[in-house]
Order: C-alpha cells, then sequence, then structure tokens
C-alpha cells in the first residue's frame, strides 16, 4: 500500500496495530476496501475482505473461513483519523467497540455493547465517542432492518470479484 498506511485501533485491549499485510484493492473519496488475513491465526477464521466507510463510521468485513466457505458478514463502529506526511496517508481506524453480525442465513446479532459500557464507565472513550457509536450503530441497523445491507455488501462482493478476476487473468 505504497504512499498510505492504515493502522487499527483497539480500545479493549488497548493496542494499534499497522496492517502492514493488508492488500489495498480501492480507495476513493467514501470508501477504502482491502483484503488480509488473520492477524493472529484463529480456529475457523481465515480471511477476507473489508470496506472502510469513514464518513458513516463503519466498516464491513466478509469474514471467510480456511476452507474459503463464508462464515458471516462482520461490521464494526469506527471512528476515523487522517493525517499526511510526506505524501504518506495515514488512517487511524479505531474500534468503537459495538459489533453487528449479520450471518448468511439473515441472522442478525448485535455484540459487545458490554464493552461499550464499561469503555464508558472506565473513562476509555469520550462522551463524543459513545454518543458516535451510538449513532453511527443505529444507522447500521436501520440499513439492515430496511432490507438494504446488500448496498453496504456490494462494496466489498464487486471488489472481491474484481480481485479474483484479475488473479484468473494472471
Amino acid at each position: 500500500m505504497e504512499g498510505l498506511r492504515l493502522y487499527r485501533r483497539r480500545i479493549i485491549p488497548s493496542e494499534c496495530i499497522l496492517l502492514k499485510d493488508d492488500i489495498l484493492l480501492h480507495r476513493d473519496n467514501e470508501t477504502i476496501i482491502t483484503k488480509w488475513k488473520t492477524l493472529h491465526p484463529k480456529k475457523t477464521l481465515s480471511h477476507g475482505y473489508s470496506c472502510y466507510f469513514p464518513e458513516r463510521g463503519i466498516k464491513v468485513s466478509k469474514f471467510y473461513d480456511h476452507e474459503d466457505q463464508l462464515i458471516s458478514w462482520y461490521c464494526d463502529i469506527i471512528e476515523t483519523s487522517f493525517s499526511q506526511e510526506e505524501e504518506i496517508d495515514t488512517y487511524i481506524f479505531t474500534d468503537l467497540l459495538a459489533d453487528v453480525i449479520v450471518y448468511p442465513d439473515g441472522q442478525v446479532r448485535v455484540v459487545d455493547l458490554d464493552e461499550l459500557a464499561d469503555a464508558q464507565r472506565d473513562s476509555l472513550i469520550t462522551p463524543d465517542q459513545l454518543q458516535a457509536a451510538l449513532r453511527h450503530l443505529d444507522r447500521l441497523l436501520q440499513i439492515i432492518y430496511k432490507g438494504n445491507f446488500g448496498t453496504l455488501q456490494a462494496y466489498v462482493n464487486d471488489a472481491e470479484k474484481a480481485d479474483k478476476d484479475h488473479l484468473l487473468d494472471a
């Protein structure tokens, strides 16, 4: 990702990791789309694709297992900070803890709200971050409940198809 650095910042546990192995597939004014392998090996999760929507405060990821089977769509609520130094764009995506999982059968789960409450209680996030997390979560759930999640999935699916087509052509 020449000229671009992406960091994932977590609040619980506290860490900030350069996503040096992620592969940039697309970037425009609205989105950044990457493909990746898990940072820490997991029993089921192997790899996936992610689309960051900085202005919307969400990241939509498609999770695959080791047999390349879809596990779920995983949506993180994020806060984005951006800086530019010496022609290098740097994005830090802070995970604001609340997440939404959409399973292949359409089941939807909202998770980690307890962590969001703990982070607020322990002053790990600001009141503004808490409000932003809840507002972004509400907007995402409205998209899902109105049957419009496919519009967000399309960004990932289109980039994934182009990536796989490119690999076949190579």
